[in-house]
């Protein structure tokens, strides 16, 4: 059984497994972050986070010519100061949601991942990537700083990465995006939806609870001390033990080494 969540720019498809695909839609062909597209991407997110059938998201692009080539520059371009903070705290709400989310998130990245586009697929836990994909960060070159979610960018493929995109606003292409690790799959096109639900389907076989267990360990280690993470590791090893999923989870491969 499938179930859907319609908006006018977000389309969520949860099928029987947990898996949910969310597709930016009328947005044009290169999926372009304007407002309206912006709070309805976070609405479906935020929706799904609060469904405990959910157990993975995929988040992509309607078409193969971008996942999301950037905010919409047409709506920038008539921005102030007082509507760009308006403007550019919804595009980190919608990134926040994403990061947040308690499920794992697989960026399909088919071809341009731009700007705001790049900084929403750094938000997701995954990123696989056809072989055709593009990415940048252009901003500086039409007068702005890249910002928000960018911040990840150093953390995801170090310093001096980071610098190089941010600072020439010059593109890479999909090898050099894997060799930095700014994506963690490259295939070509035509198997990227394969892996894609390959990944996905993955995801939803785990346990749910261990699922977001892990991933909310994951975001605390961000902020925490090592020796916190560490001691707290202790009792999150515990908890795990009240949901039933080792004794399930674990029984098959007792049942190998017999």
């Amino acid at each position: 059984m499938t179930t859907t969540l319609e908006l006018h720019h977000a389309h969520a498809v949860v099928d029987s497994d947990g898996i949910a695909t969310v597709t930016i839609r009328n947005a044009g062909p290169l999926n372009l972050l304007a407002s309206p597209a912006i709070n309805d991407l976070r609405t479906t997110i935020e929706r799904l986070s609060e469904r405990e059938e959910v157990r993975v998201i995929i988040l992509r692009g309607t078409g193969d010519k971008a996942f999301v080539a950037g905010a919409d520059i047409k709506e920038m371009g008539a921005l102030n100061p007082e509507t760009a903070k308006i403007f550019i705290d919804g595009l980190r709400r919608l990134c926040e949601a994403v990061r947040q989310c308690p499920v794992p998130v697989i960026a399909r990245l088919a071809g341009w991942a731009l700007g705001g586009g790049l900084e929403l697929a750094a938000a997701c836990d995954l990123r696989i990537a056809s072989n055709r994909a593009q990415f940048g960060m252009p901003e500086i070159k039409v007068g702005i700083p890249s910002i928000i979610h960018a911040a990840l960018l150093p953390r995801l493929i170090g310093q001096a990465r980071a610098n190089w995109l941010l600072m020439t606003g010059d593109n890479i292409d999909a090898a050099q995006a894997l060799s930095w690790a700014l994506v963690d799959t490259v295939v070509p096109l035509d198997r990227l939806d394969e892996e894609v639900a390959r990944m996905a389907r993955q995801f939803a076989g785990f346990g749910p609870n261990v699922a977001r267990q892990q991933k909310r360990l994951l975001r605390q280690w961000q902020q925490q001390p090592l020796e916190e993470a560490i001691l707290d590791g202790v009792d999150e090893f515990a908890k795990a033990f009240s949901t039933g999923e080792p004794a399930r989870y674990m029984a098959p491969f007792m049942k190998q080494h017999r």
